[in-house]
């Protein structure tokens, strides 16, 4: 974790934060991993841990470097410890962002102490990185939106007692969005699978049949939804590839303490220039990677209004990085790499979403390209 430390002590940090990251690593190193057979149990255990150490409190705030340094901590020891932090920050930024002081008291509030859990449901089958193309319809019925349409790969389904979800109320493209605060027991809304994943977390399909939804839980104006979601993961874009410089240091260190202990030919395994070359490589990127991510966390609490470019650099380089690392770190295993119950078997399996959710690594790219090649 040295590297970590050394990171903090740049100036784009001040002592707050310093503090905040080293308690948090103290606390952090103390609690059990998650069990990844009982996704569940674990997430619902972590909300509960988190919200009594107050590590959820930061999402009050919504500073994007606490958000960052807190998520790549919590990776680092554990992928379940950081999705639920991360999945109680995205079921509540939206109110705490755009809500009314009634929402916030009676729903962010209640997912930042830990007392609900919360979803983001934006994702549909046809619409992922293609926001605009929701199809999942809010109709205005006197005092209440009548909501149908189904959502899809949506973290916490079937865990979250509220989910903020996205919902077109009218024909307008991306303009023609809304977010409504919806409670888990509303009737009409059932989860109608759960989907397995190759790292193991909540995750399902919803279905909204005629679900009614009082005027007073829509989050912002009518026709705000798709500013609201975009602001959103503007604020935790830097945080997922936080996580992800978290796995990346893991895998790192699990290479180097393999490479010091295990002989080949009679040699230290560290001895090999071919490993030697290895670590420098994803060391390298490593680095590269966090000041990706702190550049646009920063750039975000300084008040730069709109950090989609430096968002959309940290969220692809890091999670890219992150890829290679596990892979390396695999690779300088062995058999034991690929061996189920290996903290680098594990890593691999966990990097591997950052690649594709909250904006694919090509959507990435794309946004990248377009930041330069649009008119100033």
């Amino acid at each position: 974790m040295q590297a970590i430390d050394e990171l903090a002590a740049l100036p784009l940090f001040d002592d707050r934060h310093r503090e905040a990251a080293s308690a948090l690593q103290s606390w952090i190193a103390d609690q059990p991993a998650g069990d990844e057979a009982d996704a569940d149990a674990s997430c619902k255990a972590w909300v509960r841990a988190l919200a009594r150490a107050g590590w959820l409190e930061p999402l009050r705030d919504l500073g994007a470097r606490t958000l960052c340094l807190t998520r790549e901590r919590l990776a680092y020891h554990d992928a379940l410890a950081d999705f639920a932090f991360a999945m109680q920050g995205l079921g509540s930024a939206p109110i705490s962002l755009f809500g009314t002081a009634e929402q916030k008291r009676g729903v962010a509030d209640a997912v930042i102490a830990g007392e609900r859990i919360g979803a983001f449901a934006l994702t549909e089958r046809e619409a992922g990185s293609d926001v605009a193309a929701t199809r999942t319809s809010a109709r205005r019925d006197g005092d209440a939106y009548v909501i149908d349409g189904e959502k899809s790969w949506i973290s916490n389904a079937g865990l979250a007692d509220v989910y903020v979800v996205f919902a077109r109320t009218s024909d307008a493209g991306a303009r023609g969005l809304s977010a409504f605060a919806v409670g888990a027991d509303t009737p009409g809304l059932t989860v109608t699978e759960r989907v397995r994943t190759i790292s193991p977390h909540p995750l399902g399909s919803l279905r909204f049949e005629r679900v009614r939804v009082p005027v007073h839980m829509r989050v912002g104006e009518e026709g705000e939804g798709f500013k609201i979601a975009m602001a959103t993961l503007d604020l935790f874009r830097p945080s997922v590839g936080a996580a992800a410089v978290g796995f990346a240091r893991r895998a790192l260190d699990e290479m180097l303490q393999h490479a010091r202990t295990r002989s080949l030919f009679g040699s230290p395994l560290a001895s090999m220039q071919i490993t030697q070359s290895r670590i420098a490589h994803t060391a390298t990127e490593i680095d590269a990677a966090a000041l990706l991510v702190y550049r646009a966390a920063y750039a975000k609490d300084a008040g730069k209004a709109r950090i989609t470019r430096e968002a959309a650099m940290a969220k692809w380089f890091a999670t890219e990085t992150a890829s290679r690392a596990a892979d390396a770190a695999v690779q300088l295993f062995g058999a034991r790499g690929v061996t189920h119950g290996e903290v680098v078997e594990r890593l691999y399996r966990d990097v591997r979403a950052l690649r594709i959710y909250e904006g694919a690594s090509e959507i990435q790219q794309v946004i990248v390209a377009r930041s330069y090649l649009e008119p100033r």
